[in-house]
């Protein structure tokens, strides 16, 4: 890599810059800025234009044999690492080179079975924790997804939901459960009264990205923009400084069902997104084809919907213990 001068001394300022100009979301805006702040005090706070790809490859292979970070969280810090470079010093690498890869050990997905998921949802106080968990179940959402949905994605007309910008950038559509349109409705009720509270108090105005903002002025104050599932709280957008009412926190429903699978002594670890496996995976034992699943979980490569699959094959579903086909008195 060529040698240049540092061109400002507020590097991190600069990634964060980087990122909202490209529309990067604020969680990858903080990843970035992590591993950029690990990668400069590992090599002694030097400025990045003066490492060249053998210090990367040192740094990666650092977390990797001393650290021992997950494969995933080294590849996360290759990436944060490469935009640095390349999108934000304007700096185009060389091959980094082999790396000391992270195991990353082959599990299949944990999945609950439908009798554990009824006694999860028995054990959910009523609200919109449990309103959210059904829809991780009933329509394969991610929890990120749920979160973000907007009041104008809810399409119960046709039992659909419509997810934009998902995982990788992509929008795509899913079923929306015909047994959650009147809880949708009486939710939305009461939303929409705290929503015109907030208007009447000058704080009603949602978070929209900058690209649509620009295009939709007023789509910001508009009811169809909202968030189906606000904050209980106004809060501060980190990146403008607006006090405004974000989406609710991901930390409270997955600690709602936590509490919920230990309070029905579920014995399977129970998380959000076992969740949204225990909805392909079901899906699959009623016979709906593998590449539909595909598309409602919005898998770009139906090898990673397979693992549902392979989840079955390896349950042994289907299969009759001997000791079953026993006359009864042989037990």
């Amino acid at each position: 890599m060529p040698d240049a001068p540092d061109q400002s001394p507020k590097l991190l300022d600069q990634v964060r810059q980087t990122c909202r100009r490209r529309q990067y979301s604020y969680h990858t805006e903080k990843a970035y800025v992590r591993w950029v702040t690990r990668f400069v005090r590992f090599h002694d706070t030097t400025h990045p234009r003066h490492l060249v790809e053998d210090d990367i490859r040192a740094f990666l292979n650092h977390l990797a044999s001393t650290r021992n970070v997950a494969a995933s969280t080294q590849n996360q810090a290759l990436n944060g690492l490469i935009f640095l470079y390349e999108q934000v010093l304007g700096v185009e690498l060389d091959d980094v080179g082999p790396l000391d890869r992270a195991d990353r050990p082959k599990r299949l997905p944990t999945v609950l079975s439908r009798e554990e998921v009824h006694r999860l949802f028995d054990a959910m106080s009523t609200g919109p924790n449990r309103l959210i968990a059904h829809l991780l179940y009933g329509s394969g959402l991610r929890l990120s997804e749920a979160l973000r949905l907007r009041v104008k994605e809810l399409d119960v007309g046709t039992s659909r939901l419509h997810v934009r910008d998902g995982k990788g950038g992509k929008d795509r559509t899913t079923v929306l459960p015909e047994r959650l349109h009147g809880p949708l409705r009486r939710h939305l009720r009461k939303v929409k009264v705290q929503y015109e509270e907030d208007c009447a108090d000058g704080v009603g105005g949602v978070y929209l990205p900058d690209a649509l903002a620009e295009k939709y002025p007023n789509a910001a104050t508009e009811w169809r923009w909202q968030y189906v599932f606000p904050s209980t709280k106004l809060s501060e957008d980190p990146r403008s400084g607006a006090v405004r009412r974000h989406h609710r926190s991901d930390s409270a429903v997955q600690r709602a069902v936590k509490q919920a699978a230990d309070a029905a002594e579920i014995e399977t670890h129970a998380t959000c997104h076992t969740l949204r496996h225990s909805f392909a995976t079901h899906l699959l034992q009623d016979g709906t084809d593998v590449r539909t699943i595909q598309q409602l979980l919005g898998h770009e490569q139906l090898r990673t919907t397979m693992q549902y699959v392979h989840v079955l094959e390896q349950s042994g579903a289907d299969v009759t213990s001997p000791l079953d086909t026993l006359p009864k008195d042989s037990t």
